[in-house]
């Protein structure tokens, strides 16, 4: 059982979550209120804080990762202007991803949405003062300062960039710390961190339908310690995709404002309350549209996510 203060600290941030419920929403713009009349966008409030992001971001992992050529970012431009006038604003990235950080703050300047986004990226070296520079590197090319959450990128010199990353969140630098990774095998590493290390704000870890393993241990530690979570790989590489080909939605899944199947995979991912956010990445405007559609509308409850992997293990 959780010590008292830490339940204590899980019972206030739930019930002030059930409290502001769908209702803590973000101002919907046209576009949103075009394909989604009559809803708001869901949003989930940051562990320990009266701040809360949508349910849906977005992440750059081999998407932003393009040429200087107008011919090359005009789409992500499109993806980036789409993504913010349906309501989202968790952006993720690293170092790591090649050009992305570069694009995503050039994109956000030419669309005039510098600080209209909630930025995320990574440290991913060794070392002290190299993460020093690579995080003033991050900083500078997605022209955002103070970065809203700096993470150490699976786990690499972990104690290291902590030390840092507490001195700089003390400094104003950044606003939140995190740790990611994208293995089942890293998640004994990360439950033993959030419990050893009082002041996480947010873990970044593998979770889906077809890969639930965060859900035994993870994200209840999660939970109890006051930590967010974001979620990557949350279509597994796009093999569930792959496994669902040709198969038909089951005939309830409307009923639940699902529809399709990213819709599907997404819902089942952030209708869990640990959940901070699902960052899906993609080059197609069409399937951001999708994606983002998954934070409007019902979301699954316990009885129905469990009726969602019942039906998908059967096709």
């Amino acid at each position: 059982m959780a010590p008292e203060s830490q339940t204590t600290k899980r019972r206030e941030f739930l019930q002030l979550s059930l409290a502001l419920g769908a209702g803590l929403c973000l101002p919907i713009t046209a576009s949103a209120k075009v394909m989604f009349p009559n809803k708001e966008i869901h949003k989930r409030l940051i562990p320990g804080t009266k701040e809360a992001l949508p349910i849906i971001g977005m992440g750059t992992w081999q998407t932003f990762d393009v040429g200087e050529g107008e011919d090359q970012r005009s789409n992500m431009r499109s993806i980036l202007k789409a993504f913010h006038e349906m309501g989202g604003r968790v952006l993720d990235s690293s170092p790591m991803y090649g050009r992305s950080e570069d694009v995503l703050g050039d994109l956000a300047a030419d669309l005039n949405l510098l600080g209209k986004f909630f930025m995320a990226t990574k440290v991913w070296t060794q070392g002290r003062s190299r993460g020093i520079d690579q995080m003033n590197s991050s900083m500078s090319k997605m022209r955002t300062k103070p970065m809203d959450l700096m993470q150490v990128h699976n786990l690499v010199d972990v104690r290291t960039h902590l030390d840092t990353l507490r001195k700089w969140k003390d400094e104003g630098k950044i606003r939140y710390i995190g740790l990611t990774h994208y293995v089942v095998s890293a998640h004994d590493d990360l439950e033993r961190l959030i419990k050893s290390e009082k002041d996480l704000d947010f873990i970044q870890i593998n979770f889906s339908i077809g890969t639930r393993n965060a859900a035994q241990r993870l994200l209840p530690a999660a939970q109890d310690h006051g930590v967010g979570v974001l979620i990557n790989r949350p279509y597994e590489g796009g093999s569930l995709f792959r496994k669902v080909k040709g198969k038909a939605l089951p005939g309830w899944a409307k009923e639940g404002d699902i529809n399709s199947w990213g819709q599907y995979f997404l819902k089942y991912i952030v209708s869990h309350e640990s959940i901070t956010a699902a960052i899906p990445a993609t080059t197609k405007l069409h399937h951001l549209k999708d994606n983002m559609g998954a934070a409007y509308g019902r979301l699954p409850d316990v009885k129905t996510r469990k009726e969602m992997v019942t039906y998908l293990e059967s096709l």
